[in-house]
């Protein structure tokens, strides 16, 4: 072989070469990659083509899905009194992505959990169509509704949670104002801009902010359980039903200012019981001042104070 048609040998050696090390790197290499790649439209064409699972509230969904007639996204979200429970929920948006459990369980919800192998395998074998699994919640229909209602009715901007003591449970999490998800679930003009009078520039009220994840507000008299726990732990007192050493009027130490209860209350001496019944402030105030800032610091982490939570969504510390 002469040397010009050698070297034009080894030049296309070298481009099958390139073309072989190319595919393999495609391939192996970047195949997960690719595969989740947002800007993929085969894989948001599968991720919305078959119904999603449901959330779960009382043994009842309060999501679902419905066929879209138009696109090549088969099916599109849909809620069961939508600004209720969106402080839960979130949205799944084929133009907009996820939120809350719509995002966290994002995985379960289309199927491709790991957990749902051998279900997926089952289904495949069967000729079953694909569908999503379902997540369950600790939540209460009848607490959430008498939470928004309430905040509804109330009118402004706030925020109720309600749990369970003894294992933490989230019964209810309701957030005023709201907004419906299923507004803009789909990925149409109309969906946009449905969205964009919901945003903070468009709209002050910012419904679409979560209030009791996503702000943070002083604990109030709620904290008067951490002051209880404090003083029961630190044996000032033996007993919710022991009655306090707590004058009325009480003087906060360091100041000539009398700290007001809500009204003529019985909180005189009165047992902690009792304090926490009518939410007495001079009752625990003064047992907070008695033990101290480092007592009750001390006492306030125990309960989570100054940690991140995730409740499942992260909230600040």
């Amino acid at each position: 072989m002469n040397k010009p048609l050698r070297r034009i040998a080894i030049f296309c050696g070298l481009l099958v070469l390139a073309l072989l090390v190319r595919d393999n790197y495609l391939q192996y290499v970047k195949a997960d990659s690719l595969r989740t790649d947002t800007l993929n439209r085969r894989v948001a064409i599968e991720r919305y083509a078959a119904p999603r699972g449901d959330i779960i509230v009382d043994g009842n969904p309060i999501t679902g899905s419905t066929e879209v007639k138009h696109g090549d996204f088969k099916y599109k979200r849909t809620y069961k009194d939508g600004p209720m429970w969106a402080p839960v929920t979130g949205y799944s948006s084929q133009a907009f992505g996820g939120t809350q459990l719509e995002n966290l369980d994002d995985d379960i919800l289309t199927g491709n959990d790991d957990r749902l192998f051998f279900r997926n395998t089952l289904d495949m074998i069967t000729g079953k169509p694909k569908q999503g699994g379902n997540v369950v919640t600790t939540l209460n229909g009848a607490a959430q509704k008498a939470a928004y209602d309430g905040l509804k009715k109330q009118g402004g901007k706030g925020a109720v949670v309600a749990l369970e003591p003894s294992t933490g449970k989230i019964l209810a999490l309701a957030s005023f104002p709201s907004y419906d998800p299923s507004s803009f679930a789909g990925n149409t003009d109309a969906d946009a801009a449905a969205r964009n009078k919901l945003l903070k520039e468009n709209n002050p009220a910012d419904p679409t902010l979560n209030r009791a994840l996503r702000e943070t507000y002083p604990p109030g008299s709620t904290f008067k359980v951490v002051t209880a726990a404090a003083a029961l732990e630190n044996g000032k007192y033996t007993s919710a039903d022991q009655p306090t050493d707590s004058p009325l009027p009480w003087i906060m130490p360091g100041t000539t200012r009398p700290l007001p209860n809500e009204g003529n209350l019985p909180c005189k001496n009165a047992t902690m019981r009792v304090a926490l019944q009518y939410s007495c402030n001079t009752v625990f105030g003064k047992i907070g001042a008695d033990l101290g800032n480092d007592k009750m610091l001390e006492e306030a982490k125990k309960f989570g104070f100054d940690a991140e939570q995730f409740t499942p969504v992260r909230s600040n510390a």
